[in-house]
Parts: C-alpha cells; sequence; structure tokens
C-alpha cells in the first residue's frame, strides 16, 4: 500500500508505482488521504493515476491537530482491514508521519521513501523536520536519496543493513516527464514567452509565512522594476496565506505574472527554460539541477545541502538585499546562465531500486 496526501508525494511516488506495476508478483493498492485536495487530483489526472481509495480528509483551514485526528481515524480502519505486506510513503509531510505511526500500531512494515533528510533544527522547516523524524523511527526499510542521508541514519542508531542508498524518486519523475509531448501554447504556460529570459518562483512553506514572505515579495518587487526586460512568474499557491501576500505586494507589476499552481508536467517544462528559479520548495532543489538551471533557496537552512555542496544551489534565505544582490547578478548575465553539474539527488533510476528491494523482502 502506498499512500499519498499531497503533490509532490504523488509525483514522487509515481516512478515507484510504475516499476511496482511491471511485476504480476505484486499487488499494488494506492492510498489518497486528499491532505491537499485540489492540487492532488489534478496532479493524479495529470499523471492519469487512479487512488484505489480516496479518503477525501482535506478540510478548510485546518490546524495540524485537525489534519492529524482526521488522518489517523480516516487511514487506521483501511490498513486494519487490508494489512499490506508493506505500506510505503514518501517525504515529510502530515501525511507521511501519521501514515508511519498507523504502520507502527498496527505491526506493519513500513517503508520510508527519501529518508533520513535533516536540517539538525526541529523547527526549520516546520513541522516536515518533526514529521520526517517520526516516520524514520517507525521505518523498517529506508530508502536514502543520498549518502548524506544514509549517513544521517546511521549515525541515529539505525542498522545499516536496513538503509538503501537508491538516489531520489524525484529525479526520476522528472526526466520522465520531461520527456512527454508539451504544448507550450495549450498550457498554463501560455502567457509566458520561453525565448525571453523569465524567472520562476515558488513560495509557500509554512515557515515562510507572514514577514518572510512578505520580504520574499518585496525583492520580487524590486527586481521587477530593476529587470523590466525579465518577466517573473510566480506560481502562487492556493493557501490563503500565500494568496493575500502575493497579490497585495506583486499584483500590479506588468511583467510579474501569478498563476495559480501548475500542474506537474507543465511545472517541469517552466523549469527546464526558465533564466533562474527562486524557491522555498525541496521538490524544486532536486529537480533543478537536471536541467542546468541556476537555484536561489529562499530558505535559511535545508536539509538537501547536497546541492549546495555541488554548486547548483545557493541558500539566499528571505533577506530581500541578499536575493536582489544574488539575484541580479545571474539576470544582468548576457547570456542564460547553465551549469553542467550532475544532479547530486539521484540519476533517475531510484524507483526500479525502490521496487526490487520491497519485492526482495
Amino acid at each position: 500500500m502506498s499512500v499519498v496526501g499531497t503533490r509532490p508525494e504523488a509525483t514522487k511516488m509515481l516512478p515507484v508505482l510504475r516499476q511496482l506495476e511491471r511485476h504480476q508478483d505484486v499487488r499494488s493498492i494506492l492510498v489518497s488521504t486528499g491532505q491537499h485536495r485540489e492540487m492532488l487530483r489534478q496532479t493524479f489526472a495529470t499523471l492519469r493515476l487512479t487512488p484505489d481509495y480516496d479518503l477525501d480528509l482535506m478540510q478548510t483551514d485546518q490546524t495540524l491537530a485537525q489534519l492529524t485526528a482526521n488522518l489517523l481515524n480516516g487511514l487506521d480502519p483501511l490498513l486494519e482491514a487490508l494489512k499490506p505486506d508493506w505500506v510505503v510513503a514518501q517525504g515529510d509531510t502530515t501525511t507521511v508521519m501519521v501514515t508511519a505511526m498507523l504502520a507502527f500500531y498496527r505491526r506493519l512494515r513500513f517503508a520510508h521513501v527519501e529518508a533520513g533528510l535533516r536540517t539538525g533544527d526541529l523547527h526549520a522547516p516546520f513541522p516536515e523536520e518533526y514529521n520526517r523524524r517520526i516516520a524514520d523511527l517507525a521505518a523498517e526499510a529506508y530508502f536514502a536519496p543520498t549518502e548524506r542521508a544514509a549517513e544521517a541514519l546511521r549515525c541515529e542508531g539505525v542498522e545499516a543493513s536496513r538503509v538503501h542508498i537508491t538516489g531520489n524518486t524525484g529525479v526520476d519523475a522528472a526526466l520522465m516527464v520531461s520527456g512527454w509531448p508539451f504544448d507550450w501554447s495549450a498550457s498554463p504556460l501560455a502567457v509566458v514567452d520561453p525565448a525571453q529570459p523569465y524567472v520562476l518562483i515558488t513560495a509557500h512553506r509554512r515557515e515562510n509565512f507572514g514577514a518572510p514572505l512578505e520580504r520574499i515579495c518585496a525583492a520580487i518587487a524590486q527586481l521587477a522594476q530593476r529587470c523590466p526586460h525579465v518577466t517573473f512568474v510566480y506560481t502562487v499557491h492556493l493557501n490563503p496565506n500565500v494568496q493575500r501576500v502575493a497579490h497585495e505586494q506583486l499584483g500590479g507589476f506588468v511583467n510579474v505574472k501569478l498563476l495559480p499552481p501548475l500542474d506537474y508536467v507543465s511545472m517541469i517544462h517552466a523549469m527546464r527554460h526558465a533564466h533562474l528559479i527562486l524557491t522555498d520548495s525541496g521538490g524544486v532543489q532536486e529537480e533543478a539541477p537536471s536541467f542546468g538551471v541556476p537555484l536561489l533557496v529562499l530558505r535559511e537552512v535545508t536539509e538537501r545541502p547536497e546541492g549546495v555542496a555541488a554548486g547548483c544551489a545557493e541558500l539566499v534565505g528571505t533577506d530581500p538585499d541578499r536575493i536582489i544582490a544574488r539575484a541580479a547578478a545571474l539576470l544582468d548575465h548576457p547570456t542564460k546562465p547553465r551549469h553542467t553539474i550532475p544532479n547530486p539527488f539521484g540519476d533517475g533510476h531510484a524507483a526500479a531500486r525502490i521496487a526490487a528491494i520491497l519485492r526482495e523482502n
């Protein structure tokens, strides 16, 4: 049983699900909790995935406590009824934490895809750092994307035999989807000219709500004024905390496009052709290196430092002066900046390794 609740979970589990489907001796069940209902359903349609069970647990403006309670009550009867050989979840959302807890309570084997990511600060990112530590306490199999993640698990006392360095399935998904046919003019990106320089922006993490997001938007506003020849494409998360700030601070700029969240295929192609990416997303940090696009990370710390160490990403936080200085240096480049650094997060074969381990155990 694979359990997903948000768009990133669905996209990163897609390659694993496709690998499992190849084997006639495997019955693969997909469960959607609906933690992010609209974006998740859009993603299922785009990726041609159909959940076997849709719990549809999202409620407007629910607290983390309410979401956790709903997930516990909604998912537990399904685990009790089906008793799968493996329960699999990816990442660090509340869906993943609760899935791991319930698998532990039911004495079912839990496999954690993207295990071992750590910042060392339980409150950054919030609540993801807490969620993934809880998930890793309950895991039987750990699919670590990198050696650094694997070492973090071993240092926490996890038996080395249960830690498998697989690469990140997000890289698999990005490479897979980038090869799909794509009609730019018929997509949500039709308002953007791919032949002209543009900056792709995503900023939506909970720890950036409020003043940090206001600082990010202030930096974008100043960059838009400074670089009128550049289009700034901000895909604005549906959360009201993000919508309000983005539209209040950036709605009046001709060269700022405030788009609804892009479907996954459009997002991958938006990344491929961007001049620069500004993001606080974890998944984008993993995907962008495959396309050689410079990346500025709008966070103070990252649990994915491999990209920073390799030179394909830079931490700039939420300070407007720092964001503007680093972005301007890249936007003033006479040609579109690109790097040729191999993606430190994976080679595109993580899902095949994960499926093989699950089948063998």
